[in-house]
């Protein structure tokens, strides 16, 4: 949340309320905190009481073993309450941070990719590191601080008064005008700390995107603009820092002042009270006291004031994940849409169809249909999508049947709509329009959960999964076996390469750790471990080497004898293999059919493989690219 120049965040009731959200499943808790915080509080304003005790039985030759003795208990019983209270609030910090950071992985890894994929994930990575810290002592620490320290004050200030009610007139005046400096200079520390947050975030997104493109970086020799860039945010998060420094400071430097100058005169006129005999010395000793502990509640009222505005700015960023949309939301929103613009007969439908996305179970094994052996795995009936209520379609009217075998190919020129495909498909996508079919049922009567158990998907920048090479290839199978693991190993040609490393499968990966081309075979032997029904590949040989390539295109080919393979295929080997070619353009299908069918009858299929002056060839070569 950016908090606009010239305004101050306010601790608002609603905005209060988003905070106590977080705190809430622990108010017994808190309320056991506030006791001990209390007890402890207690104990501190009993002490200069006790201590004038020891000062009148020194002057009234009185026993002071019973004083001392209290003495020591206030201060064994105040430790212990102390500790308590301390490990309490501790422990209690941990468990909301840690519930929060658990709640947005979560959200994240449920969200819709296009939700997810719109902000910079450096930006959402400071919501679960950074803003929830903030957290720690916003939703705990402070509400029991301020309390205690309200009534630390207001208790320092009535045992004042029963010492002597003049020198605690020259001490209220004191704090009355530390109160209202405190009170003009918080919002502007307040407002600067939480820029300064904002600009931290900002900065922690644009550093993770020039690190994943660090390469392009050094290559185009832009690390020196690219890092002005980045630093710019820390320059001006620092200016904020500096301004909120600056105010603090100038806060807690009157305040002190402030408290010294009420303790200078509460000697002066209690010298004279006390020559004049209106006052005696021990009462006088004990209003020091209090007055020397008055800083404590000051100073533990400012802190958690401070923590709690910053706290109400990280509770409200991390509440905005909250409206990031969920893929069952989204299937429920799409249909309420399509319902509106398509009358109440297919209102109804979609509301049928809500109640079977709502109550389909979340299966982790394949399910698979009792139809018929001739009917499609996956077919698309005119269907049309866009990336956002009011975005222009990526595909319209598309109609396509992927039947139980085979390899189909699909290719086009750029933005023709064959990602948008395969978006849909695996359910990144609802579509506006017309239905998807997975063994001829519509793709509402099955959960996302059950649809991907079906699939297995190869994107073409191949992303490695933190781990090690045994955990990108269990990703999507946790039970397979080692023997599994080495013949699919075997079948993109790693398995040398993997008993060649030291720790062998469980070696770890990194982004640099391994080529292009191992990290696309990696990806294809993950899924093909999972032996799905239709295998999704958005051309995983395109950096691969000619020997490799043909061992991978063989061990596709064996794949689409048993199952079903699409391919977005931007190379000609992975063309000429496939059974059926599908040509898109601007997000409609344009024709389908062979190889040599389409080069014949397509000028858009044969543009493309006339503009790399390809002609029909026999043979297939190894580095032709299309599409």
């Amino acid at each position: 949340m950016t908090v606009p120049e010239g305004t101050s965040p306010k601790v608002s009731v609603p905005r209060l309320r988003i905070l106590w959200s977080f705190a809430r499943p622990h108010q017994r808790s808190l309320a056991l905190a506030l006791v001990l915080a209390l007890v402890g509080s207690g104990m501190g304003l009993a002490t200069p009481m006790v201590t004038k005790g020891v000062l009148d039985a020194l002057g009234g030759s009185d026993s002071l073993r019973g004083p001392l003795l209290a003495l020591l208990v206030l201060l064994v019983v105040g430790s212990v309450v102390m500790y308590a209270q301390w490990t309490l609030l501790g422990a209690l910090g941990e468990r909301v941070v840690l519930r929060a950071r658990e709640s947005m992985v979560r959200r994240f890894l449920r969200a819709t990719v296009p939700a997810v994929t719109r902000r910079p994930p450096g930006e959402l990575v400071t919501r679960v590191t950074s803003d929830t810290v903030l957290l720690h002592q916003a939703a705990t620490g402070a509400p029991v601080g301020l309390i205690n320290a309200v009534v630390m004050l207001f208790g320092t200030l009535v045992l004042m008064g029963v010492l002597d009610l003049v020198l605690l007139g020259t001490v209220a005046a004191a704090v009355a005008v530390v109160g209202v400096l405190f009170a003009v200079l918080m919002p502007g520390i307040a407002t600067a700390q939480q820029r300064a947050q904002d600009h931290l975030g900002r900065l922690g997104g644009n550093l993770e995107g020039a690190l994943r493109a660090i390469r392009t970086v050094k290559a185009g020799r832009a690390e020196d603009r690219t890092a002005e860039r980045i630093v710019a945010d820390a320059r001006i998060s620092a200016e904020h820092g500096v301004r909120a420094n600056r105010r603090e400071a100038l806060a807690w430097t009157i305040a002190l002042a402030g408290i010294q100058l009420a303790i200078i005169l509460v000697l002066g006129v209690g010298a004279w009270r006390v020559a004049e005999g209106d006052l005696e010395v021990s009462s006088l000793i004990a209003f020091l006291l209090y007055a020397f502990g008055l800083m404590d509640p000051i100073s533990e009222l400012s802190q958690n004031i401070t923590a709690l505005q910053s706290g109400i700015a990280a509770a409200e960023r991390i509440r905005e994940t909250d409206d990031l949309d969920s893929e069952e939301g989204a299937v429920h929103a799409v249909h309420a849409v399509r319902a509106v613009h398509e009358g109440p007969v297919r209102e109804a439908v979609a509301v049928v169809g809500e109640k079977s996305v709502r109550d389909a179970p979340v299966r982790d094994a394949p399910v698979r249909d009792t139809a018929a052996q001739d009917t499609p795995v996956l077919e698309l009936r005119d269907v049309t999508a866009a990336y956002g209520p009011d975005a222009k379609p990526a595909v319209r009217g598309v109609d396509l049947v992927i039947p139980r075998h085979g390899h189909t190919a699909i290719v086009g020129p750029s933005g023709a709509g064959k990602t948008t495909l395969f978006s849909l498909v695996l359910r990144f996508l609802e579509p506006t329009g017309g239905e998807l079919l997975l063994d001829g049922r519509p793709y509402r009567d099955h959960s996302h959960d059950a649809i991907r158990s079906r699939l297995a998907y190869v994107e073409q920048d191949t992303p490695v999964v933190p781990g090690t090479i045994r955990d990108n290839l269990l990703l999507s199978r946790p039970d397979a076996t080692d023997a599994e693991l080495r013949r699919v190993l075997h079948e993109v040609r790693l398995a040398e390469k993997v008993d060649a490393l030291d720790d062998g499968l469980d070696t770890p990966l990194s982004g640099a750790a391994v080529s292009g081309g191992e990290r696309q075979r990696i990806a294809l032997a993950r899924a093909l471990l999972r032996t799905p029904d239709v295998l999704l590949l958005d051309e995983a040989t395109a950096q691969l080497d000619g020997l490799t390539e043909a061992a991978v295109q063989s061990c596709v080919r064996d794949r689409a004898a048993t199952g079903a393979v699409v391919t977005i295929a931007h190379r000609l080997s992975t063309v000429i293999d496939a059974d059926t070619i599908v040509v898109m353009e601007a997000g409609r299908v344009r024709a389908r059919g062979g190889h040599g069918e389409l080069l014949a009858t397509d000028t858009l299929y044969r543009d493309l493989v006339e503009a790399l002056r390809i002609a029909a060839p026999a043979g297939r070569p190894e580095s032709t690219v299309l599409g």
